[in-house]
């Protein structure tokens, strides 16, 4: 993803940064321990479409 569009996003919930995670196919954030999927190039940055951080290491 464009380091320029992740400049510019933010978490819905605490409204802090997001990093790629999930080799790319989401954005994290780190504050908030969520998880935001990108479908087809585009990040999904609805609460209801997050998903905790914990599974992902699991």
């Amino acid at each position: 993803m464009d380091r320029r569009l992740l400049d510019l996003l933010a978490c819905p919930d605490c409204k802090g940064p997001l990093f790629p995670c999930a080799e790319q196919r989401a954005l994290c954030c780190e504050r908030c321990k969520l998880r935001f999927p990108v479908r087809d190039g585009i990040p999904v940055l609805l609460l209801e479409e997050a998903e905790p951080l914990e599974a992902e290491a699991k």
